[in-house]
Formats: structure tokens, sequence, C-alpha cells
């Protein structure tokens, strides 16, 4: 995941970044960090935020998945509210 398909993600959900933090179990700085391009965060930490949009119905599309390539989200059809 990317910092560009964690804002799409979170804009998909509806989510604020404290709404992020409080799913993953990840510090809301940390968030804003990575989604303005300040910091990358550990693997672990960008699994536990891609893991609580995906039980959200958040699917990451990578490079080939994308029409006109590169990286991107979309809503599964039957995410949980």
């Amino acid at each position: 995941m990317d910092s560009a398909q964690c804002r799409a993600a979170r804009a998909l959900l509806g989510w604020a970044q404290d709404e992020l933090a409080e799913a993953s179990k990840v510090n809301k700085k940390t968030i804003a960090d990575f989604e303005r391009g300040a910091r990358r965060p550990y693997d672990r930490t960008l699994r536990d935020l891609q893991a609580a949009m995906e039980a959200r119905g958040v699917k990451f599309l990578e490079d080939g998945e994308v029409a006109g390539g590169g990286t991107g989200v979309r809503l599964s059809q039957t995410s949980v509210p």
C-alpha cells in the first residue's frame, strides 16, 4: 500500500484519520505523516492499516490490476457498513 492508496481507501470508507487510527490501532500522527509523504511506516504498521480497511471491504489493487496502469483501490460490493 502506498500513501495515495491509503488516502483513497479512507475516502471510500468515509473515514477520517482518527477513525483509521482507532480501527488499526496505529497512531494518528503516523497515518498523517505517511499520507503526506513525510515517512514510510514499518511494514507491520502498513499491514495493520491495510487490514483495518480490508475488513471494511476495501480491495487494494496492484500495478496491472488497474486500467491504465498504476495502483488503486475499490470498495467491495459486499462491504461491511
